[in-house]
């Protein structure tokens, strides 16, 4: 048995809900450690960094999924919902904590994302992915129709494009850590591109070859 079929047949017994509960307790955590000021001199600051780092990391892993299984067959799609689902739930925990800890005012929000570019390119990613948090369940599918709802979801990819963006937009100094999320989700998005290569075909017996 290869390796892919025993981590294939490992992850049938695995569910995917406790990727939730982890994210949800890490997401709780780090909040508690910033009201108890565990997390610098700046913890609102270093809040929003940290939940807007691990959204983006669970974006890549989403990205991952689809070239891993083309690759190596090996297929952890049953994981893929529940990792989107906690990119947005951190998401939205980087929003609020921007708008209601950093801001402090529901009024200059429209300011800000007008007035500071790298806040205009991370909300359009926040927009584009408000419609696939909203259709991430089987009765969407059902709906929409499996194409349909491909199609749709298809918006991750400029979602996650922007979101590195805005990352290394937002970082000052151009340190080396946003470009290597940037290049790493151009190289995972280029590679969906390339066709995967198929085995060669034996030539029967006696045929003749070109």
């Amino acid at each position: 048995m290869s390796l892919a079929q025993r981590i294939n047949r490992a992850q049938r017994v695995v569910p995917a809900w406790p990727i939730y509960l982890i994210g949800f307790g890490w997401m709780g955590w780090l909040f508690w450690l910033g009201l108890n000021g565990d997390l610098g001199p700046e913890p609102i600051n270093a809040l929003e960094r940290r939940y807007g780092l691990l959204t983006l990391q669970l974006l890549v892993a989403t990205l991952v999924v689809t070239p891993l299984r083309t690759w190596t067959n090996i297929s952890l799609i049953k994981y893929r919902r529940a990792l989107g689902l906690m990119a947005f739930g951190f998401l939205m925990a980087h929003f609020l904590v921007w708008a209601l800890l950093d801001l402090q005012s529901l009024s200059r929000i429209g300011v800000e994302i007008v007035r500071r570019p790298y806040i205009t390119i991370g909300f359009a990613a926040f927009l584009l992915l408000i419609p696939l948090a909203v259709t991430s369940n089987n009765a969407s599918i059902r709906r929409l129709g499996a194409q349909g709802w491909r199609r749709l979801h298809k918006l991750t990819y400029p979602a996650i494009l922007l979101g590195a963006v805005h990352f290394v937009w937002l970082v000052k100094g151009y340190p080396l850590e946003p470009f290597l999320y940037l290049g790493a989700i151009v190289a995972l998005l280029a590679i969906r591109l390339v066709p995967k290569r198929r085995p060669a075909m034996r030539a029967p017996a006696g045929a003749v070859t070109r």
